[in-house]
């Protein structure tokens, strides 16, 4: 692993819990994304992370969390 990957940390915060759609209800990544979080590089971990924010940010407006 190169030092750039270490330097985005997983977005975990221990309160794991799927929905339907495999989407983490703690850190809003789906369990693919999740799985494979320590093989990305940099660019990729960001792009996740953009992914996940848009997630949780559609969730809080529709009410279901």
């Amino acid at each position: 692993m190169s030092s750039s990957q270490e330097c985005i940390y997983s977005p975990c915060i221990r309160k794991c819990c799927l929905d339907n759609d495999d989407i983490c209800l703690g850190c809003f990544r789906s369990l693919n994304e999740i799985i494979i979080w320590t093989q990305l590089d940099e660019k990729t971990r960001l792009q996740l992370l953009e992914k996940a924010k848009i997630r949780q940010q559609q969730r809080k407006n529709s009410n279901c969390f």
